[in-house]
């Protein structure tokens, strides 16, 4: 088994868009919707671990389209399943 992660993005005008669909960004973060909104651009991963953490309760509420709920009975070996 690869264990090997790679970041998929589909945001062609990003500075970190890479051939093949990839995100070539040492770090990303991932926040909801709300988050996203109300949030000025300088807010990003070096902020990381002051950050609180919210709770998206739907893919729907993230940009994250990895996004399953925690506790989740359909996992498969890589622990990520689209509901």
């Amino acid at each position: 088994m690869n264990n090997q992660q790679h970041i998929h993005c589909i945001v062609e005008d990003c500075h970190y868009y890479s051939t093949g669909n990839k995100c070539s960004a040492k770090e990303i973060l991932v926040a909801t919707d709300q988050f996203g909104q109300t949030q000025p651009d300088r807010v990003d991963c070096e902020m990381a671990t002051e950050l609180t953490p919210q709770k998206a309760g739907t893919c729907m509420k993230t940009c994250c389209k990895t996004y399953v709920p925690k506790g989740s009975p359909k996992l498969n070996d890589d622990s990520v399943t689209k509901l």
